[in-house]
């Protein structure tokens, strides 16, 4: 799908056709639509089928008259998805009198930008129309963060009362999709810092330091935050290992201790069982005698697993 933009005031519209100042949005593209943006637009077409290859890494890449920047951003899956969070590069393309990006799927970050909810946006100021894509993405890298985080403690108060695969499992795929953030971050902070020793004059002075800035804040500050929440679900993770195996112990010494004690009235019962002569056989209170003492072996084995903290 191909969508053409142009800021008219302080409005982003949509248009039919490509114009000067324009910004083009391809998502999801067929190869029919990226052989006629290469032909109408002068651009390699590797230029266009790269960032659709959901493994490429942020990168920058000046070809003639055009620039390529590959930037990952993050993409909400679903709770009911085994990856609830991933990351998906965007290739923006910045020509002189133009800026295409282009993605393999819709995406909160264009979208947001697309519906006006972006301040200042200008597909005129292309530069800056970069840097708040960049700031956009940083900032929902640490909305998803928060939103992992949270959802990780309430599986850690569920783990507290019992301990099922379920919770794990959503834990290890938590730590998941935080290893992807934290390596899509740590790209793109790379990626950008290339971009400011860009070789091209023109590019440099279209950039806007002070946003420049507040996005190589917001990327550190999410990849500091993605390695702590890595760093506690690790640990979490660890902990409850332990715990499960602690238990595990527990519960197999206490039904250790179990067997041995119902064994010492099984022997006793095993003994007078025997067709020999036998203590109290003409006794007749014999069936109480022995029935005492098989109670009586199985109170100090009771007492003895107690006294050592074994019951």
């Amino acid at each position: 799908m191909i969508q053409y933009y142009k800021s008219v005031g302080n409005q982003l519209t949509e248009i039919q056709s490509v114009e000067k100042d324009c910004w083009i949005n391809v998502v999801s593209p067929s190869a029919a639509e990226l052989d006629f943006l290469s032909q109408k637009l002068l651009v390699p077409i590797d230029f266009l089928s790269d960032p659709l290859d959901t493994d490429e890494s942020a990168r920058i890449e000046q070809h003639k008259n055009c620039l390529l920047i590959v930037v990952r951003i993050p993409l909400a899956m679903g709770w009911d998805e085994e990856l609830p969070f991933i990351t998906l590069p965007v290739g923006i393309i910045l020509k002189r009198d133009l800026i295409v990006t282009i993605c393999s799927k819709p995406n909160e970050v264009l979208s947001s930008m697309l519906t006006n909810q972006v301040r200042n946006l200008y597909t005129q100021k292309r530069e800056r129309l970069v840097m708040q894509l960049f700031l956009k993405s940083s900032t929902l890298f640490l909305r998803y963060l928060k939103i992992i985080n949270n959802k990780a403690d309430e599986i850690q108060r569920t783990l507290h009362k019992a301990t099922r695969n379920k919770e794990l499992i959503e834990l290890l795929n938590f730590e998941k999709s935080l290893v992807y953030f934290t390596t899509s971050l740590k790209s793109n902070e790379l990626m950008m810092s290339r971009l400011q020793r860009a070789t091209s004059q023109a590019l440099q002075n279209g950039l806007d330091e002070d946003l420049m800035e507040d996005v190589t804040t917001e990327t550190k500050q999410a990849i500091e935050m993605a390695n702590i929440y890595s760093n506690i679900l690790s640990n979490m993770m660890g902990a409850h290992s332990s715990i499960i195996s602690n238990n595990l112990n527990i519960t197999i010494r206490f039904l250790t201790s179990v067997t041995i004690i119902l064994s010492l009235p099984i022997l006793v019962a095993s003994l007078y069982g025997m067709n020999v002569e036998l203590p109290f056989e003409r006794n007749p209170d014999a069936f109480w005698i022995v029935m005492g003492i098989a109670v009586g072996l199985a109170s100090l084995g009771v007492i003895y697993f107690r006294k050592n903290n074994l019951f």
